[in-house]
């Protein structure tokens, strides 16, 4: 009997706010909302971007005023919607109008003189110039004769042609929540994430270490691009060369599994599985694959999935700026008719499957946690759905190596084979939805396209619905899978389909025949499948089947009867209170981030090893060790 991986929390942070609660997918389709998850959605934003927080049991404003809840939108409002989702691009990360740069420069004497400057005699460079003349002077300094031109580079500012991205929350600081020591600002994000993402269980994490061996935990994590701020690898490549030194720390934690490697020291203390692998944009799906394949083999029984990349710096924005994979601004401007002059609406700079010049990068961080459903209903657990399987194919030979080719085709037609064999072909053609890839690049809106009709041909499905959340939160590479789970999680849960409502209209190259794309959010029935689709560079293709939390249920009383479901409900409904209890902090800015530095260290000399199992101390189980002969027909 195959365990089926069922995902019972998930927490993160990405340009619309937190995951947890779906507080990210509501802001998405916050004017669908009705007033009391609006109202909580405003309050939970507010706090989220330190407009207000809670003083000796009261909200207060930060010029110590009280605030009403109810008063939240009135008075900030504009300002939290202004503050998320796709914008500008704020100075917190770089001037977009006056970019930092060296302007390189070469001074040549004027009217036959030499060059001539005095400077400190420590700073001459080593060893000095062949066509240098130094002569020492008082106090330690010198002067410096050049009879040659002599290059320089001087610090300078360019208006940067990107200007947009998806970025946390204006006021979103995770390093203030804990004691993060300098480090950069990704793994700030996963400590945040994985906190939000545990807590959002309802249950004690030492419980559920306790519940199973310590090694059939894991944690499986990447990022694509690394920590490329100034704290991690951005800073190493340039430190020495902005005359800096390199930091004992920029190498280490710059590292692209360093996200996978803090949930482990500092967040769960796990001594299980630990795994990370990248594969472009279908990162996160990569390591979901991993978890899941460990769940059903019986390997893993917890698993912590999650992925972060915050990479909005100068030097990634202008890589994929020079690829043209990025929407600038003079691009925005032909697309809507604007002069040179006219500011674009950055808001709408990422459009999927609508006319479009590019995507829009973003800043994320997600974590979801998975158990085996026997797991899950032992503890108790809250059911948000399950996944029965991701598939991950490549595209084969290609020329140019960003581009698209067949390896989608066979995840999706795979996906879509495997919901139709699970829940039969009236499911998949009437209650499926697809959270497309939908990177907002023109290339990718018809060749996308194409393998969704191409599908829905093959399974007569008419009017799939698709929706493609980077269009709000832009394109956040590793954990962009990620984004689009949340988002799968919040249309269970609350029943609205997001639109794409930063295009116009589908664009006419876009194969829409058999697909439902919408530029506004409406109601739907419920859902039982949901795809989540990633078209990554390189040919890193996935696709996950993701079923319904109403679904998962249904499977779960068909395996386990009667007797077993309702001793869940009655360990779930204290499960759900705790759940509550988190929500409610959460929304007040109450996070009390996890950050175990130093806590719980385990000690050598208590570890005891026996020919069956290893005891650690810390751990109510022991780790058994495996009798069993796999190759017993070779001996």
């Amino acid at each position: 009997m195959t365990a089926l991986p069922v995902i019972v929390g998930m927490g993160g942070i990405n340009a619309a706010g937190r995951t947890s609660f779906h507080q990210g997918y509501r802001r998405i389709v916050l004017d669908s909302l009705n007033a009391q998850d609006r109202s909580e959605t405003f309050l939970g934003l507010a706090t989220l971007m330190n407009l207000v927080s809670v003083v000796n049991g009261q909200l207060q404003d930060i010029q110590g005023y009280n605030v009403e809840q109810s008063d939240i939108e009135a008075r900030f409002g504009e300002q939290i919607i202004a503050g998320t989702l796709i914008r500008k691009i704020e100075k917190e990360h770089f001037d977009a109008d006056a970019t930092p740069w060296q302007q390189k420069m070469t001074l040549t004497a004027s009217s036959d003189n030499a060059i001539v400057f005095e400077t400190r005699a420590r700073d001459l460079p080593a060893p000095v110039p062949a066509s240098w003349q130094v002569e020492e002077l008082e106090g330690k300094k010198v002067k410096v004769t050049i009879a040659a031109d002599l290059d320089v580079k001087h610090d300078s500012t360019r208006d940067n042609p990107i200007k947009s991205a998806g970025q946390f929350p204006t006021g979103f600081d995770p390093s203030v929540m804990y004691n993060s020591r300098y480090q950069p600002r990704g793994l700030q994000a996963t400590i945040f994430a994985a906190t939000d993402a545990i807590k959002s269980t309802g249950l004690d994490w030492q419980h559920i270490m306790n519940s199973v061996e310590p090694d059939k935990i894991g944690t499986y994590s990447a990022s694509v691009i690394g920590q490329m701020d100034d704290k991690g690898l951005g800073g190493l490549v340039k430190a020495r060369q902005q005359g800096d030194r390199v930091s004992t720390k920029q190498l280490a934690l710059g590292l692209n599994t360093m996200s996978t490697d803090f949930i482990n020291a500092y967040v769960t203390g796990n001594v299980g599985t630990t795994f990370s692998t990248s594969g472009a944009c279908a990162t996160f799906l990569y390591n979901l694959r991993a978890a899941v394949n460990d769940i059903q083999a019986g390997r893993t029984r917890v698993a912590v999935v999650a992925s972060v990349e915050c990479a909005i710096t100068p030097e990634v924005v202008e890589g994929f700026g020079n690829m043209s994979a990025l929407a600038n601004v003079e691009g925005l401007r032909r697309l809507d008719n604007l002069s040179n002059d006219e500011e674009p609406d950055y808001r709408n700079s990422s459009r999927p499957f609508g006319d479009n010049c590019g995507f829009t990068l973003g800043e994320g961080a997600q974590v979801a946690i998975l158990m085996d459903d026997a797991l899950a209903l032992e503890l108790g657990a809250d059911i948000m759905g399950s996944v029965p399987d991701v598939f991950v194919n490549a595209d084969g030979v290609k020329k140019s190596i960003t581009s698209p080719g067949p390896g989608n085709y066979i995840t999706m037609a795979k996906s879509a084979a495997l919901a139709s064999s699970l829940l039969g072909k009236e499911a998949l053609q009437e209650r499926s939805f697809i959270l497309a890839h939908g990177s907002s690049t023109p290339q990718n809106r018809v060749t996308e396209s194409l393998i969704y009709h191409k599908v829905a041909q093959t399974f007569a499905i008419n009017n799939w619905k698709v929706t493609a959340p980077k269009a709000y939160v832009g394109h956040t590479i590793a954990p962009a899978s990620g984004d689009q789970l949340a988002i799968a999680l919040g249309i269970f849960s609350h029943n609205i389909m997001p639109g794409i409502t930063t295009i116009d209209k589908v664009a006419d190259d876009v194969y829409s025949d058999h697909l439902d794309i919408r530029n506004s959010h409406y109601e739907c029935t419920d859902m039982d499948i949901a795809f989540i689709n990633s078209k990554g560079f390189g040919g890193n293709n996935a696709t996950a089947t993701v079923l319904s939390p109403k679904v998962t249920m249904q499977m779960l009383a068909k395996r386990h009867g009667n007797d077993v479901m309702t001793s869940y409900t009655q360990k779930n409904s204290v499960v759900s209170a705790s759940q509550k209890t988190y929500q409610t902090q959460a929304n007040l800015g109450q996070y009390e981030l996890i950050y175990r530095f130093g806590d719980g260290l385990i000690d050598d000399n208590g570890i005891v090893i026996d020919e069956q199992s290893i005891q650690l101390p810390g751990f109510e189980k022991a780790i058994t060790f495996s009798t069993t002969n796999s190759y017993q027909d070779m001996f």
